[in-house]
């Protein structure tokens, strides 16, 4: 039986500035930075296994994986093009005020694509990492639509 999820996956474009974004910027906590050795299938030289998790929820890993991990070249090129595009919305990011996080964080440099709004379940902002990928940044109101 399936009992939690304990990963979900990123795609970046450049890890390490990826780590610098997401522990420096957005404050998560830089939980694996290994790399791996070509002994793993399908790894061939080997990759970077690189995971931060929210401060909050130190038992749920996001691993920042570069886009040729696990695929080959043709499909780690379409994936960066998606990726640098901004076509890609990994998830939605909770805080209790999200205009207090706003202002936050666009003093740390993050940017976003929205402004925090009124929603009909909360407050709701859009950001994007420094590879292109978009979230919404969300605080759920008491009585909100959920």
């Amino acid at each position: 039986m399936i009992t939690r999820m304990s990963h979900a996956c990123i795609y970046v474009l450049d890890q390490e500035r990826a780590k610098e974004f997401y522990v420096g910027k957005l404050g998560f906590t830089l939980h694996t930075d290994v790399t791996m050795g070509a002994e793993f299938e399908g790894a061939g030289q080997g990759f970077r296994w690189l995971t931060v998790s929210p401060p909050e929820q130190p038992d749920v890993e996001i691993i920042l994986a570069d886009c040729g991990m696990g695929h080959d070249a043709g499909t780690a090129e379409q994936l960066r093009a998606l990726v640098a595009k901004g076509v890609l919305g990994p998830g939605v990011l909770a805080t209790d005020d999200c205009r207090r996080t706003y202002e936050e964080l666009s003093e740390r440099g993050v940017v976003f694509t929205q402004e925090p709004v009124e929603r009909p379940y909360g407050v709701e902002a859009l950001l994007r990492d420094d590879s292109g990928n978009w979230f919404s940044l969300s605080q759920t109101l008491p009585g909100a639509v959920q």
